[in-house]
């Protein structure tokens, strides 16, 4: 089991305890940048020793799981990051590797800084993968309450007003279009990459 949390504009204290409230004893940082200019109590190191004080290990996955990486192929013409790109390469695919296998020592939450997990690529992106390698997902809400990944997803096409049913599409298709559809809402722009590239 592997647990996800938005840190939004929680003060420190109920962060903490929302992450003892379930358990949660390392934390796996997969925002790209750890910093936060309206949220310094979730900058790397006072996150870090805050953490540390409550028995809770950290760790940066921002490089292999953050969703600005580095890779110009991970963009499209329009320098969107593609999450299937993305997915695809070996530094993912090793992070994914370290989130399982430290999935089996450590009751995990990763970590990144939007409220609402529809909103954010540790849903979109790093739980399906994690999904697809058998790997069962949960969300922490601000309220405290778990939405599994399953329940989430099942919750999108509703949010972005799809009708939920559709004689000509399964319900997993429905799904696949509404996560590409809030792909293209939340997914990264690097205006340092030009149309036609990579």
């Amino acid at each position: 089991m592997v647990l996800t949390i938005g840190h939004s504009i929680h003060p420190i204290e109920k962060f903490l305890s929302l992450l003892e409230a379930h358990g949660v004893t390392a934390i796996a940082d997969v925002r790209s940048a750890p910093y936060s200019r309206r949220q310094p109590q979730f900058n790397r190191d006072p996150l870090r020793r805050a953490l540390k004080e409550s028995g809770i290990e950290y760790v940066f996955c921002g490089q292999e799981l953050g969703a600005r990486p580095e890779d110009p192929l991970c963009y499209d013409e329009n320098g969107r990051v593609r999450y299937r790109r993305l997915a695809g390469t070996p530094f993912f695919r090793s992070g994914i590797d370290f989130i399982v296998q430290a999935s089996r020592e450590h009751r995990i939450a990763l970590l990144c800084a939007e409220k609402e997990p529809l909103q954010c690529h540790r849903t979109l992106l790093v739980a399906r993968e994690l999904v697809a390698r058998g790997v069962a997902v949960s969300h922490i809400h601000a309220d405290g309450h778990l939405e599994t990944q399953v329940d989430a997803l099942a919750r999108l096409p509703m949010m972005l007003n799809m009708p939920d049913t559709d004689f000509f599409r399964s319900q997993e298709e429905l799904i696949e279009e509404a996560c590409t559809s809030q792909e293209n809402r939340i997914a990264y722009v690097n205006p340092h990459i030009e149309p036609g590239c990579p």
